[in-house]
């Protein structure tokens, strides 16, 4: 018999595991729908900035990628060390 408090706890640590890729994909979203805002796209041709929800995405993918290499590599080296 599973309990519920155990889908919980494995919930829990999921969620830790991935909080520093959250937290960068979140600012990357941010700095995204600040690009399209202030320098944005005025002739309207511009297949990603044109739209502020594209660049927003656009921003929040490059977050999650560029914190997964940061923290993999940390997660890397540690390994390397032991």
């Amino acid at each position: 018999m599973v309990e519920a408090g155990t889908n919980l706890h494995r919930n829990m640590i999921n969620f830790v595991q991935y909080k520093k890729n959250i937290i960068l994909a979140a600012i990357g979203a941010i700095l995204g729908f600040a690009y399209w805002y202030f320098v944005g796209c005025e002739s309207g041709t511009c297949a990603i900035t044109s739209v502020w929800w594209r660049i927003t995405l656009y921003g929040a993918l490059m977050g999650w990628l560029i914190s997964d290499l940061i923290f993999n590599k940390n997660k890397l080296e540690k390994n390397e060390k032991n």
